[in-house]
């Protein structure tokens, strides 16, 4: 390397490192701060993704909370698929629940052709169980306890904070994700914009 080509690599390189977030809220902060608070909240950032540039399809399988099998291919083909991460040891997770009922509900009612599944996380299936059951959650979840951690795997990396939310169009290529808590505005939103690509 030239020593012009080489001061140009330190200049780039030093642009790169100024441009790093220091929002104490962001995902690395949060994981360098050492405050065991036992999760990385997202601040709520939306991220709609064009259908030409969305990647390969999410190939999603586990057992519910209830011990039964679930997979894409069997119980949401050809659907649009909401996909939340979340444990009952996760504050935020909790307060985003009734949002994802009310909308679950209302697809339901409007025959609208979406399927929701949780992923619970970072909890035994029983504890996951325990939650839905007291809060009146009526969409299933698969459990992602320390002995089958295949789901979280299935999500390419894109729910990295707790509680996430993708939204999977038809194709069950990730076209929307929500870090941190979603709302029922937001995720309706996010959900027929989907479901617009298809008609």
């Amino acid at each position: 390397m030239t020593r012009a080509a080489l001061a140009g690599f330190v200049v780039v390189a030093l642009v790169g490192l100024g441009a790093c977030s220091t929002d104490a809220n962001s995902v690395a902060e949060q994981a360098k701060a050492g405050d065991n608070k036992g999760y990385v909240a997202g601040d709520g950032r939306v991220q709609q993704v064009a259908a030409a540039q969305r990647g390969a399809p999410v190939v999603l399988s586990g057992t519910t909370l209830e011990g039964q099998p679930w997979s894409m291919a069997a119980d949401a083909a050809g659907k649009v698929v909401v996909v939340n991460v979340w444990g009952s040891w996760c504050p935020p997770c909790v307060e985003e629940q009734p949002h994802l009922q009310e909308v679950w509900s209302s697809m339901l009612a409007a025959k609208k052709p979406v399927a929701f599944i949780g992923i619970d996380t970072k909890e035994s299936a029983s504890t996951g169980l325990a939650f839905v059951k007291a809060n009146g959650v009526s969409y299933p979840s698969i459990s992602n306890d320390a002995t089958q951690g295949q789901p979280m795997l299935a999500l390419q990396g894109k729910a990295s904070a707790t509680p996430s939310t993708l939204v999977l169009d038809s194709r069950g290529r990730i076209a929307a994700r929500v870090l941190g808590a979603t709302t029922v505005s937001t995720l309706t939103a996010l959900i027929d914009d989907v479901l617009t690509e298809q008609t």
